[in-house]
């Protein structure tokens, strides 16, 4: 699934949009990637589908953010912690990285478009060598664009994002 996700809003969706704009809107807003492995249980699934899943959720809610005019996201999408799961799982969510990290790169067109520069903040020295590479090139084919802020915290601990 694509990371910034177009197309015509629903007539159900347009409406939701307009009820939200007429509030105070706020500039920047943070998800934690979290919940994706109780979701592959609850739905008796395998664990990376519900990783997967997960990111297509991700990837709609930023569509969200896009047609509310949100200029700033932040997504805490893997901690520390995370590599003291299985080294199956582990390997698992780096393919995820691997796959979503590369759409991102095909998807350039849609990132101009929409002004959208991508910024990966945390330990990236943790992650294998060719995601590192893959996620420098994003952040240097983005780091023009000033139109809206998309920031990844991957690699830090808990302690460490409350205080960063």
């Amino acid at each position: 699934m694509s990371w910034i996700k177009e197309g015509e809003l629903s007539l159900w969706e347009r409406f939701c949009a307009n009820i939200i704009k007429a509030g105070p809107m706020p500039k920047h807003i943070a998800f934690i990637m979290d919940g994706n492995r109780r979701y592959a249980k609850k739905c008796q699934v395998e664990r990376q589908e519900g990783h997967s899943q997960g990111f297509n959720k991700l990837a709609e809610t930023l569509r969200w953010c896009l047609n509310l005019g949100i200029l700033e996201v932040t997504v805490y999408a893997f901690s520390i912690e995370n590599f003291k799961r299985s080294k199956s799982e582990v390997d698992g969510l780096m393919d995820l990285a691997r796959q979503k990290f590369s759409r991102l790169m095909e998807e350039q067109e849609k990132l101009q478009k929409h002004g959208v520069c991508i910024r990966v903040l945390g330990d990236l020295h943790l992650l294998p060598l060719d995601l590192q590479e893959l996620i420098a090139q994003a952040v240097q084919a983005t780091k023009n664009y000033n139109n809206r802020d998309s920031f990844h915290h991957i690699g830090q601990a808990g302690l460490e994002l409350l205080t960063s």
